[in-house]
Formats: structure tokens, C-alpha cells, sequence
């Protein structure tokens, strides 16, 4: 089975980041000024959020990890200048450590208006912050198989991104509190499998007809085959402090979709299991990070988390260099040495007792190692 081309596994990158008061630290509306003259430079690969603390950036459709980390370091260098420009700050992190969300301004536009019509107080308190990683399918058929055999796989690199440990001035004891906020939405979390994309598309079909929602786009999962573009998004990470992090995950993403194909045209395929089980691994994940215990479904005990990413790193070792992502897929090792965001964030908030500090923190991170 040499010589499968994995070419058409291209990424596209967004990233969601959080507009700071220089002074107090609080979230602070930009008005869309950020959008507004980012746009001038960078088109549409910035975009207003429905709250007005934050702004959104999209990469490119990129060839390879090397691309997408020259995309990002971009996005995030650009948006950080013209928020230093009009005197705000940026950082990259699930949650806010300290703001309220009941004190932010809702961006005016007929879309978010919509949503907090039918959603309410659910959306007006979405505060969060995520990363959503496209891998590029050859076909939506193929798109819906890798889509169901990495479900199981969400959890383990979820974990790696776990980077959203307050909220609203509490450490809340989870490393990832964004998706326990996020989960108040409907249609989020794990998905079902789809025995096919046909049986995927009755089901929009069937949303749509019965005004549960308007278009796809309405479905929020963890994963999804994009309802427009021909990729499978996976939407179950919290933004990560720096851009290294983004790209190790954004790689290893990349890399399962890969094998999973790999496996696929040797007729072999990776177990699928229940949305329950996989549900049981995802809040372990949110809960300890990397230093919890995930559940072998196979073995049927649990596992040190490491161990599992360690086994998932060698899973998808076969098709690394094809993809030319080893060195972004090795940083993994160094984010298992360092601690996940959440962990170093906590680790600068017992050092100092202070959450100013740790959105100092947040803030310095968001430029490192570009």
C-alpha cells in the first residue's frame, strides 16, 4: 500500500481571540474597529463574533502544517498589532479568567440578533473561545466515514487543548470549562454516526423542514462534514495559547484523518464506538486535561491520558512524513512536558494568587515563538 496520496489533506484554521482592557484586563468591546481595519489588510479572513469582546480569524486553505503555521503566525501578528494600534490587547484562551459575561455587548447584526431570540440567556452567556481545524476530503463520502471512526479519538486531543480553567473568577477545578458552557447549546457535543452521507444529508434535510434550524450551519457538533466545504471540521477544541500548540493539534487532526483513510482503502477500518462511551472520555478530558485517566474501550479499563496520546502519536506515525508534519506532530511531546494552556495558566495563578497576572500571561503567550 505505498504511494497513497494524502495531498487532498489540506487544513484551514480559525481561531477565535479575546479583545483585553490593557489597564483592568476585563474583555472590552472593540466596536468592530479590530474587524474593521483588519479587514483592510486582511480581507475576509477576519471576522466579527456575535459578542463584542471578540474577534475571529481564518486561515487559507493550506497544502501543509508549514503553511498554516506561516497563516496563522500572520493572522495573529496582524490582529495584534491593530488592536495595540487602537489601544486594546489580544490573548487566545477558552474562557476569560475573571469577566462576566452578562457586562459585554452583543455585536448588532441580524444573525446573532436570530440566535439570542431563539437561544436567550444560553447565547448571551457563550463566552468562550475555540479553535476549529478543517481537514480537506477527496469526497463528502469519504468526508462521512473518517468522520465517524475519529469520534473516538476527539477526547485524546481534546485534552491536548485544554486551556479555559475560570471562569468568571473561579477557578472552577476543570481544565476545560468552555465546552460546559458551551454545552448549554443545542446540537453540540459528540455526534451519532451517519451509515452514510445520504442519511446525513435527510437529516439537515429533515431540521431544515421542521424549522428547527435554517442551514447546517446550525449544527454545532465537536465534528462535522462541513455542510458547504468539502472538509471535515473539527469544532471540540478550546483555542490554544500560542501558535505552535494550534499547529501540533491542527497536524494531529490531520494525521488521524490520514490513517483512517490509509486504513480505509486496505479495507480495514478503527472500531467505532457509542456517542455514550465517547461522551464518558470527553468529560474526563475536560475535567483533567492530560493528567487524568481516559477509558481503553477495547481493553475496557482506564489509562493514564499520556499513555493514550503516546499510542496515538505512534498510531499515526505511517503517514506523517507523507503529510510533512513530523516536527508539528513532535511538539505534542513538548505540550505533555509543559502542561496543556490550562495547566500553565493555573500554574501562574497559584505562583501569584492574582488572575491580572494570569491574563498578563494569556497576553504574552499569544505572540510566543513567531
Amino acid at each position: 500500500m505505498a504511494n497513497i496520496n494524502l495531498s487532498h489533506f489540506t487544513l484551514g484554521i480559525e481561531e477565535e481571540y479575546m479583545v483585553l482592557d490593557p489597564v483592568s484586563r476585563e474583555l472590552k468591546s472593540h466596536q468592530q474597529r479590530i474587524v474593521t481595519e483588519g479587514q483592510k489588510v486582511i480581507r475576509d479572513k477576519v471576522k466579527a463574533e456575535m459578542h463584542q469582546a471578540v474577534v475571529e480569524v481564518g486561515t487559507d486553505v493550506c497544502r501543509n502544517v508549514d503553511e498554516a503555521f506561516k497563516d496563522v503566525s500572520n493572522l495573529r501578528r496582524t490582529i495584534s498589532h491593530i488592536a495595540g494600534d487602537l489601544g486594546f490587547w489580544v490573548g487566545a484562551s477558552g474562557t476569560h479568567p475573571f469577566s462576566h459575561w452578562e457586562s459585554q455587548l452583543i455585536t448588532d447584526h441580524a444573525r446573532y440578533k436570530e440566535i439570542l431570540d431563539i437561544l436567550q440567556d444560553a447565547a448571551r452567556s457563550n463566552l468562550i473561545f475555540g479553535l476549529h481545524v478543517h481537514v480537506g476530503m477527496e469526497s463528502r463520502e469519504m468526508a462521512n466515514h473518517i468522520a465517524n471512526s475519529t469520534r473516538y479519538f476527539l477526547p485524546h486531543i481534546y485534552a491536548l487543548s485544554t486551556n479555559s480553567p475560570f471562569w468568571e473568577g473561579r477557578n472552577t477545578g476543570y481544565k476545560s470549562y468552555r465546552t460546559k458552557v458551551f454545552d448549554k447549546f443545542p446540537r453540540t457535543g459528540i455526534p451519532e454516526t451517519f451509515d452514510t452521507i445520504e442519511d446525513y444529508d435527510n437529516f439537515i434535510k429533515l431540521l431544515v423542514k421542521t424549522n428547527c434550524i435554517d442551514n447546517a450551519k446550525k449544527i454545532w457538533w465537536d465534528l462535522r462534514v462541513h455542510p458547504f466545504f468539502n472538509t471535515v471540521e473539527f469544532r471540540i477544541c478550546d483555542v490554544p495559547l500560542t501558535v505552535q500548540e494550534t499547529i501540533a493539534i491542527a497536524a494531529l487532526f490531520q494525521g488521524v484523518c490520514a490513517k483512517i483513510y490509509k486504513l480505509r482503502l486496505q479495507n480495514l477500518n478503527f472500531i467505532q464506538y457509542s456517542r455514550a462511551l465517547i461522551n464518558e472520555n470527553k468529560w474526563r478530558a475536560s475535567r483533567y486535561g492530560i493528567d487524568g485517566l481516559l477509558i481503553d474501550f477495547g481493553k475496557e479499563e482506564e489509562i493514564n491520558t499520556r499513555v493514550l496520546i503516546y499510542e496515538l502519536l505512534d498510531f499515526v506515525d505511517d503517514v506523517v512524513d507523507e503529510l510533512g508534519s513530523r516536527h508539528a506532530i513532535n511538539y505534542i511531546t513538548k505540550l505533555m512536558e509543559e502542561g496543556t494552556g490550562a495547566d500553565r495558566q493555573l500554574k501562574v495563578f497559584q505562583q501569584t494568587n492574582s488572575l491580572v497576572n494570569t491574563v498578563d500571561y494569556i497576553h504574552s503567550q499569544f505572540l510566543a515563538g513567531i
